[in-house]
């Protein structure tokens, strides 16, 4: 089973990063970016011998308690197999 997390700052964040990067693609003659926000993603391959039910609560855990800081930051999860 595969498992992706994507984990991106909630809308309130500021982003200097995203910030930035959309100066750089502005400058790069690319004027209809009108924001990016940059975020993480995450693929994690889980043995398909483990319960369904068990790893959805597992990654479920992982995503907000190590991969997101849920203060400033906001997860989904996608499972694909």
């Amino acid at each position: 089973m595969r498992v992706r997390v994507y984990v991106s700052l909630k809308p309130t964040v500021l982003d200097p990063q995203g910030k930035t990067i959309r100066s750089a693609l502005n400058g790069l003659g690319y004027k209809a970016v009108a924001d990016v926000r940059q975020g993480k993603f995450f693929e994690m391959s889980i043995d398909p011998q483990t319960e369904a039910e068990s790893v959805r609560s597992q990654v479920e855990q992982i995503a907000h308690d190590v991969l997101a800081n849920p203060v400033i930051e906001e997860y989904r999860v996608e499972f694909l197999d």
